[in-house]
């Protein structure tokens, strides 16, 4: 096992994202997004900025 897997393999299950804030806006969703809907999906995530 490499240094990196090992260090993946030992945070699995121990670190938790914490919930978005409640009035957040989002896009191409019908109602706000929380993480027990988005659990067990694969998610993109796409952060971007207008500069």
């Amino acid at each position: 096992m490499t240094a990196s897997q090992n260090t993946a393999t030992s945070y699995a299950g121990k670190v938790r994202a914490p919930e978005f804030p409640d009035g957040l806006e989002w896009i191409n969703a019908r109602e706000p997004v929380n993480l027990s809907n988005l659990r067990g999906k694969i998610v993109i995530l796409d952060f971007w900025t207008y500069c």
